[in-house]
């Protein structure tokens, strides 16, 4: 989703909260949660996807997402997001007020089966009911719609996913209603080549308005030469997650979010405005290690700072290796 009226050029979307979360063993405090966002939305981030109305007894981490989402609604500009695995949970998400609703598709049926234990034809069905149900909602109360399509670069458990399936999954989202399909590499398999072909693929049936942000994967150490093909293109919304936390737990081996730190110092150095102040966004990672101390936090940035002299965008800097 565009953010070029609040001056920025790329948006970075915060998915710890929620991709990060499902993946780890611990399960982090309501209230150390809502620090979390409340920092990060403090450190300059705009979109935070703060959980996933899933079953609690399928994923305990996120059993408090509404709570999560109300609170979240009360800071002031922050766009807040949730995941939802079918009607019943886009109701939640709506009841609670979530101003971002993603429903997943994996490409890959048998990653269908294990995530959503639903046929690509059952989750279509999930979107036209959600649809339906937010048509009857007042204009200025209807959630963004995304369509996620997961697993679009290969699957751990189902190998190679045709780049033509995707196209027809996306078009197929869009035709029945939802306002955006969202690009995900959930087991880390792309490269920048895919990323590109994929994504003019799909531009060639749905417009380029109706596919703005991709979500990547570092499992193969890839993550940001995705990045790159991605502006290269023209995308202005990245996911990431603060140090690197998740995954997919339906997709064996399938780690290794990009890191939110990296991203917006890998941005900021050229001179691209994200809105994010790096320091105070470094600064998060305190809340989420004290909450959860038994998992890992990654990140090159923060473990070796920042350069001598450098000057964020944010405060008045150029980035670096712009020619300033």
């Amino acid at each position: 989703m565009t953010d070029v009226m609040n001056g920025i050029d790329i948006l970075i979307s915060e998915v710890g909260p929620r991709d990060g979360l499902q993946s780890v063993d611990s399960i982090m405090p309501t209230e150390a949660k809502k620090a979390w966002i409340k920092a990060e939305a403090e450190a300059g981030v705009r979109e935070i996807e703060v959980g996933s109305f899933v079953p609690p007894k399928l994923l305990p981490q996120l059993a408090d997402t509404g709570e999560i989402v109300e609170y979240a609604r009360t800071i002031p500009g922050l766009q807040v997001a949730a995941l939802v695995p079918n009607f019943k949970g886009a109701e939640n998400a709506i009841k609670a007020g979530a101003h971002k609703i993603t429903l997943p598709l994996s490409v890959s049926e048998t990653h269908s089966q294990a995530n959503l234990r639903k046929t690509h034809a059952q989750v279509l069905e999930e979107v036209v009911k959600i649809v339906d149900l937010i048509k009857t909602l007042p204009q200025d109360a209807r959630p963004h719609f995304e369509g996620g399509l997961s697993t679009a670069f290969g699957c751990t458990l189902e190998g190679h996913v045709p780049q033509a399936k995707v196209v027809e999954m996306a078009e197929k989202m869009i035709g029945l209603g939802c306002d955006e399909v969202g690009l995900a590499d959930t087991t880390g398999y792309a490269n920048p080549v895919q990323v590109k072909n994929m994504v003019k693929a799909i531009w060639a049936v749905v417009g380029r308005d109706k596919l703005t942000g991709i979500h990547l994967h570092n499992t193969r150490g890839q993550g940001l030469a995705n990045v790159m093909a991605a502006l290269d293109l023209g995308l202005d919304t990245l996911d990431s997650s603060l140090g690197g936390l998740g995954g997919c737990p339906f997709a064996p081996g399938a780690s290794g979010n990009i890191i939110t730190e990296d991203l917006v110092f890998l941005l900021d150095s050229m001179g691209l405005k994200t809105g994010i102040d790096l320091e105070k966004l470094m600064a998060v990672r305190d809340i989420v290690t004290e909450a959860i101390p038994d998992e890992q936090m990654y990140g090159f940035t923060p473990d070796a700072g920042l350069p001598k002299g450098y000057v964020q965008t944010v405060n008045g800097g150029t980035g670096w290796g712009t020619g300033n």
